[in-house]
């Protein structure tokens, strides 16, 4: 007898419902596995290799500026990028750059409440005679935190630094290893500390990579101590002192941060400007002289204002991906970012930023929320400028037993 087109589905669906129970007396199938992503608008997604990060000012029609320093580096504080740098990785003296990592552990005690402000600190035999620049405290006086942080940062006193690391950790040597330690949570891996202060030693040693990175997280950490940086002047002891950042002098959007200085490093600048809401920092190393390390860092600064804009190409929480879910009770689900994206390109291109996703797949629910599953490449010209890590957006429940059994059976077809 002919089969009828009733019959043909109804052994269709006995064949399917067949398959899905043998299939679920068996393994179930892995819930994640690296394929090519079927993402739909507005990211392409492909599975492509790694093809590593470029510096975007390699992409500018205009090239740096040619800068009479040793290692120097510019990032853009709003997206991450390194805008372009000279050596970046070459181990160097970070002279008094090193009171950056003092400030960040004295600024945490603050914060912890195991120091206060107005708190007097002993000043001991030892913090008086460290060699070097000096706020000219005396010996077995007491001084407050308050104080002595304008000594550390606006005179860059190398007896305050030593002052406020005994008073945190009882000895320098132990401040030290807390600077090693927190060194080492930041990643800053060609980073040895030896000495608070930064005096010179054959094993004290960083990159201008590692005291951006160090920067950058100070700024992003401790902005309500920002204005130590900005103060021009400090008087103690009846003794005036400049600041020795002469960009707060020459440009009124600079708010810090910190110059050093020692005859085998050179003259140092790590210096920070904000305009109209785009932050940009430079560290700057090996310098022939004061006047040299101020305009090399504002020709730094200014190219890298100039040349470059500074986009939010999404908000966190904003799809840039709708993937397809199995076995949950949605069929998609968005991801996207945490935190909101920016990205740096060179002026006038940041329309043609193309976005690439990749991430696992199948996506199996159920999903949770905020869960990591992939990442997104923000490439110009084909190269890639960031990644960002691609997270799910919403909770997906899994199906129910017959939906995730249907499911399987069409994975099988994929």
């Amino acid at each position: 007898m002919p089969m009828t087109s009733r019959t043909r589905k109804l052994t269709s669906s006995i064949s399917i419902l067949g398959a899905a129970l043998a299939l679920a007396s068996a393994s179930f199938l892995t819930q994640a596995q690296d394929a090519p992503a079927a993402a739909q608008a507005p990211v392409n997604a492909v599975m492509t290799d790694a093809t590593g990060v470029t510096m975007v000012g390699e992409l500018s029609n205009v090239p740096a500026p040619v800068l009479g320093a040793r290692a120097w580096i510019s990032l853009d504080m709003n997206s991450g990028q390194v805008i372009a740098a000279q050596n970046i990785d070459e181990r160097i003296e970070p002279a008094s750059l090193t009171k950056v990592m003092a400030a960040y552990l004295v600024f945490e005690a603050l914060e912890n409440k195991r120091l206060t402000l107005e708190q007097t600190v002993h000043v001991s035999e030892n913090a008086w005679r460290t060699e070097g620049s000096r706020m000219f405290i005396k010996p077995n006086s007491q001084v407050s935190v308050h104080d002595l942080l304008q000594g550390m940062i606006v005179q860059s006193g190398n007896d305050a630094t030593v002052a406020l690391a005994e008073a945190i950790a009882g000895s320098e040597s132990a401040f030290v290893a807390l600077m090693n330690e927190e060194a080492q949570r930041q990643g800053l891996t060609n980073t040895k500390f030896t000495n608070s202060p930064g005096l010179p030693h054959e094993e004290h040693l960083t990159t201008v990579r590692d005291m951006a990175t160090l920067a950058a997280n100070f700024i992003n950490r401790f902005p309500q101590y920002l204005h130590y940086y900005t103060q021009k002047e400090y008087t103690y002891n009846n003794i005036k002192q400049n600041n020795r950042n002469r960009l707060l002098w020459a440009d009124a959007t600079v708010d810090g941060l910190k110059p050093g200085h020692t005859k085998s490093a050179g003259y140092c600048l790590i210096a920070t400007a904000k305009r109209d809401g785009r932050r940009v920092l430079t560290v700057l190393v090996g310098a022939a002289s004061d006047s040299a390390r101020a305009e090399n860092s504002l020709k730094l600064l200014n190219w890298s204002f100039q040349n470059f804009d500074t986009i939010k190409l999404y908000d966190n929480e904003r799809a840039m991906v709708t993937a397809r879910v199995w076995e949950g009770e949605a069929e998609t689900v968005g991801l996207g970012s945490n935190t909101p994206v920016w990205v740096t390109v060179p002026r006038g291109k940041a329309d043609q930023v193309r976005p690439v996703a990749k991430y696992q797949q199948p996506l199996i629910a159920p999903l949770t929320k905020g869960a990591q599953v992939g990442e997104v490449s923000l490439s110009l010209d084909g190269h890639v400028l960031r990644t960002e890590a691609l997270h799910v957006l919403n909770d997906v429940p899994q199906a129910g037993l017959f939906g995730r059994l249907y499911d399987k059976v069409r994975l099988l077809f994929e």
